[in-house]
């Protein structure tokens, strides 16, 4: 919908070349929140300790825990029953996992072991160099980020002599059979690849004992179109809501008028199985951080009651923009395009938390903010995926509207939006934020 009163932009195209390089670092939600972390810190936002006490004083705050940070800003003057705005998303995306047992191999072909990670497009991770990123867990149970960022890995497809038919009945992968990569010759031996990583990150033999490590495409994020107008790149779906997330809180934390909301960031791991981790949203941490930030404040139970009922989150994850080749697979009426602005996500059967009062919130939010906005609902003969909206909402008692941007190919290796929305979903989050 074009909003009538255009106010100034706070972020522009410079915010999604920023985006863009946050992707390429961004291998791993550990690589995501550690670069969410860096840019928070130089917000003046500083970390949090779980295990510490924590106090009452003002000011920018974050926890991080495995792939998910939580982050808020206690403005001077805030009471322990001020409530919450929250923006929330999640770091992770579809991909394929290194097993526990990695090395594996068939026919003279050096293979690793991998399980599929969400619903991944299996085909879209065929026949692309891939590299490996991720969490190491050295035997002092401290935690190494590794990123190996060259051609690695490939899963190869079979050629199409071998395959007559796959151009015209469809190609159909087993998971486990088709989907292991290669990554050279020889001999398999056990630990082979655990000390390969050792050896690059300049370690002794034997010091890893755990790890939590996936596949990546080694593509960077690119513009594409005659006029540069879009953004191809792998994770959008949901680093795009996280980097814009990141930029408003800081933003908030800048503001010169004092705030009537305490602003929060929520990047979860996990959402693209279920949420339901210790990182994940169907977990404890977001309402442990925002429970604790009331009492700390001298907040009794009442006043977290109270501060819970006022609160409100964002929801922001991507969507479906209309894909020109099967428009028919969209709603009719309801057909967000790239460049449109961000997008109100409703579904009546809540797998996306939006009522008519939640559209209200960002309608007004988006009017403030100057920025064109769109609504997304499933075709009534598709089924509609879910988000973090609706746990949230029914977790915490909190009053969630799902929004984000309109994307094609979700959960590709690869994916493509407007190169204005990742910008205009931040002024968006801005204007939320700042009440």
């Amino acid at each position: 919908m074009v909003n009538p009163m255009r106010a100034p932009l706070r972020f522009d195209r410079g915010h999604t070349d920023d985006l863009m390089s946050f992707l390429a670092a961004s291998p791993s939600p550990y690589h995501a929140v550690a670069n969410a972390a860096e840019r928070l810190d130089k917000a003046g936002f500083r970390q949090v300790a779980e295990t510490d006490a924590w106090d009452a004083t003002s000011g920018g705050k974050y926890v991080l825990r495995g792939g998910a940070i939580v982050a808020w800003y206690v403005p001077e003057g805030a009471q322990a029953s001020t409530p919450f705005r929250i923006v929330g998303g999640h770091t992770d995306s579809p991909h394929l996992h290194v097993k526990p047992l990695p090395d594996m191999g068939a026919q003279g072909w050096r293979q690793i072991a991998v399980e599929i990670y969400g619903g991944t497009l299996l085909n879209t991770w065929l026949d692309r160099d891939l590299g490996i990123a991720g969490r190491l867990t050295l035997r002092d149970g401290t935690h190494r980020l590794v990123n190996i960022d060259r051609a690695l890995l490939r899963v190869p497809q079979l050629a199409v002599h071998l395959d007559r038919s796959v151009n015209t009945d469809g190609l159909k992968l087993d998971k486990q059979r088709h989907m292991q990569p290669i990554w050279g010759q020889g001999d398999v031996h056990e630990g082979d690849l655990i000390r390969f990583l050792e050896e690059e990150e300049g370690l002794t033999p034997g010091q890893v004992t755990g790890w939590d490590l996936m596949a990546h495409s080694i593509d960077p994020p690119a513009y594409l179109g005659r006029d540069r107008e879009l953004v191809a790149g792998p994770r959008m779906d949901n680093l795009i809501s996280v980097h814009a997330g990141v930029a408003a809180l800081a933003a908030v934390s800048t503001a010169e008028e004092p705030l009537p909301y305490i602003p929060v960031l929520a990047a979860f791991d996990h959402e693209e199985n279920g949420s339901q981790s210790d990182t994940g949203a169907d977990g404890p941490l977001l309402g442990n951080v925002l429970e604790r930030s009331v009492f700390a404040r001298g907040g009794s139970f009442d006043d977290r009651s109270r501060a819970f009922a006022g609160t409100i989150c964002l929801s922001s994850d991507t969507g479906h923009a209309v894909h020109p080749n099967y428009a028919e697979r969209h709603d009719p009426t309801h057909q967000p395009r790239a460049n449109g602005g961000p997008i109100l996500k409703v579904n009546v059967n809540m797998r996306y938390a939006t009522d008519g009062s939640g559209q209200a919130v960002f309608a007004a939010a988006c009017e403030k903010a100057g920025v064109p906005w769109q609504v997304f609902v499933s075709n009534n003969s598709m089924p509609c995926g879910t988000t973090i909206g609706p746990i949230t909402a029914a977790r915490h008692g909190i009053r969630t509207v799902d929004i984000g941007v309109a994307i094609l190919s979700m959960h590709s290796a690869r994916e493509l939006c407007g190169a204005d929305d990742p910008y205009l979903l931040a002024n968006a989050m801005t204007a939320f934020l700042e009440g």
